[in-house]
């Protein structure tokens, strides 16, 4: 009986290692994202400090991200996955440590974010260098749709949820501990990828060399004016970057208290909301991936974020647990469907030799004013209720999906480029 297509990676043992510590590693990751925000309200903190915390992490991210981007292609991808392993590993075992004696004060958990922000920067691109060389050209596809799938469920369901219950059984100390089990254990696995993968940096077919005859500047401008020439493309990364500046940090610095104002919940309340917004989008992700293309792809990607982020507008003034988890399951699935579709565009209709500059650009201008947000979540809701910033995020995105579908005449454009045609006539649509 022959292996399922979505099964069909885990035939590769060097895969097997690879997703169990990338599995292990960002169930880690939906721990701290609870374990540091009780932290901080443990050690006396408010919206302002949370804040303060959760945009060290966002800076380092994005500071780093085209720096990840170039290491991942000039230096061994094992050596530098597990590297950024290591180096996760020794942040938060300190971090752990000084919580468990009674030491930690908030510009620790301000320094720990920051160096898990780089290291994110650094991990991501490494791991998606590091498939082709490990994977056959045809299982590749399912290797990037598990890994979407094991994200929503592990970083934003499992592993807020198991954080959770630890901060209100025991403390946040104790979950912060169990993020370094976390990351100790991804570590070990890592040491088990075979030595093949120490190779010299770089894809197979002489690209990496023609790419050195080139400055780092030099191909960022190409990809940049290839964004900044192809409608749908631009007016899409201008929509995310906006809805990044106004969604990220109510839902990541305000929702906790939400949870402790509006609904009179704790730790584990926060974590299982979390988990909800997880589940809805690993749930519309398998969903989207198991039919085919809709006809209209921009405007169902569009539409699906759009209306997706309306119902956060109404979070402000819910009191009650169940309408606040609906919108959350919402807007988690609409996500999945829209990050579904659009993953399947890049692939489809970037220029194969452009595609990883223009990568590599989406996750930089989308996560851009992610910091910003961070920053600003904590100081507005210290002058505007918290209902006003809710009603302003869910309601802004929206409205911008529609100029973004208008403006770029997206309706037009996927009529004129329909994708049910023939891998092989990829290069012919939106050629540089």
């Amino acid at each position: 009986m022959p292996t399922p297509r979505a099964l069909r990676p885990f035939v590769h043992r060097e895969y097997r290692v690879l997703i169990a510590a990338l599995a292990v590693s960002i169930f880690g990751s939906g721990m701290w994202a609870v374990g540091m925000v009780y932290q901080v309200i443990h050690l006396g903190g408010g919206p302002l400090e949370l804040s303060l915390v959760a945009t060290a992490g966002s800076v380092g991210l994005v500071a780093f991200v085209l720096a990840g981007g170039i290491a991942a292609d000039r230096v061994p991808q094992r050596l530098l996955i597990i590297a950024v392993e290591g180096t996760n590993l020794a942040v938060i075992a300190a971090i752990s440590g000084l919580a468990l004696a009674g030491w930690l004060q908030l510009w620790h958990l301000a320094v720990g974010a920051f160096v898990l922000g780089v290291g994110a920067a650094f991990f991501f691109p490494a791991y998606s260098a590091i498939l082709p060389r490990i994977l056959p050209p045809e299982d590749l596809l399912a290797a990037n749709g598990m890994e979407g799938t094991l994200r929503p469920i592990l970083q934003q369901a499992a592993g807020p949820a198991v954080a959770g219950i630890l901060v209100a059984a025991l403390s946040p100390s104790h979950a912060v501990t169990g993020v370094a089990a976390c990351h100790l254990l991804a570590f070990i696995i890592l040491n088990f990828l075979g030595q093949h993968a120490l190779d010299a940096p770089g894809t197979a077919g002489g690209t990496a060399v023609e790419r050195a005859k080139t400055s780092f500047f030099h191909d960022l401008r190409e990809g940049v004016s290839y964004t900044a020439r192809t409608p749908w493309l631009l007016w899409t990364l201008l929509w995310a970057c906006i809805s990044v500046l106004f969604l990220i940090g109510p839902i990541e610095v305000l929702m906790p208290f939400v949870v402790r104002d509006q609904l009179g919940g704790d730790s584990r309340m926060f974590g299982f909301l979390l988990a909800v917004m997880g589940v809805g989008g690993a749930a519309a992700s398998l969903a989207t991936a198991s039919f085919a293309l809709p006809r209209r792809y921009l405007t169902v990607m569009m539409v699906s974020w759009g209306a997706g982020s309306l119902p956060l507008a109404a979070v402000g003034i819910m009191d009650s647990f169940w309408m606040v988890a609906a919108a959350l399951f919402i807007f988690g699935a609409t996500g999945g469907i829209g990050m579904v579709i659009w993953g399947t565009l890049l692939q489809r209709r970037v220029p194969a030799h452009l595609l990883g500059r223009v990568s590599s650009l989406d996750f930089f201008v989308s996560l851009a004013l992610m910091p910003v947000s961070m920053a600003l979540a904590g100081p507005a809701a210290a002058v505007v209720p918290t209902w006003v910033i809710f009603l302003v995020a869910g309601g802004v995105c929206p409205v911008m999906a529609v100029v973004a579908l208008v403006v770029a005449r997206m309706p037009a454009d996927e009529l004129a480029h329909p994708l049910d045609r023939s891998a092989g006539d990829r290069e012919t649509v939106d050629s540089p």
